[in-house]
């Protein structure tokens, strides 16, 4: 893919209105990665991340890949220069940390007046996900925000998250690759 449409995604930061991607891991306690893409470049990220899928591939998945193909796709997300905040709930009960990360999402989301969040599918979670996420919004009084759970096939941009949580996971190496990626980090 040509680093023009990368350089066009990043000189293209005048329009605010977000859209967050978010996955998460749950390794050793869960982690959820939240991605925010400015809204006028949602079309030119998607582009080059389709563009790194391979033949016989419906999606990037961060941990199947090689370590040689995780550093082009990490280096092209660099390109795209995501804000990344990564929310770890770990120190929590194992039945409230999805719920907990979910709560903290969807209060910093209103604050940034993002217009839609995009939740990887899960359908064993997809059901608490609604609801939890309309109650959290209700109490932060944020009805703007519209929230999808969609495959990481249907919604290319689902692969930031993805390599964002599984590098931080990973440590050493990897989790220095990603540092200028990641905001901030919420122990909650």
């Amino acid at each position: 893919m040509p680093r023009g449409v990368a350089a066009n995604v990043r000189q293209n930061r005048a329009m605010r209105a977000e859209h967050v991607f978010a996955d998460e891991t749950k390794q050793r306690g869960l982690l959820m990665t939240a991605a925010a893409v400015a809204s006028g470049e949602l079309q030119d990220a998607r582009k080059l991340l389709r563009g790194l899928i391979m033949p016989r591939q419906r999606r990037i998945h961060f941990y199947r890949e090689s370590d040689g193909r995780r550093k082009k796709i990490l280096d092209m997300i660099g390109d795209l220069g995501p804000e990344c905040v990564i929310y770890d709930a770990s120190s929590r009960p194992r039945r409230v940390q999805r719920e907990t990360c979910l709560r903290a999402l969807v209060a910093d989301l209103a604050v940034r007046q993002a217009r839609l969040l995009v939740l990887e599918r899960d359908e064993s979670v997809c059901d608490l996900d609604r609801k939890v996420l309309f109650r959290s919004a209700r109490d932060v009084g944020y009805s703007q925000l519209e929230y999808r759970h969609l495959r990481g096939h249907e919604e290319p941009l689902l692969a930031i998250p993805d390599a964002i949580a599984w590098c931080w996971q990973r440590g050493g190496e990897w989790r220095h690759r990603i540092r200028e990626l990641v905001t901030e980090v919420r122990k909650l």
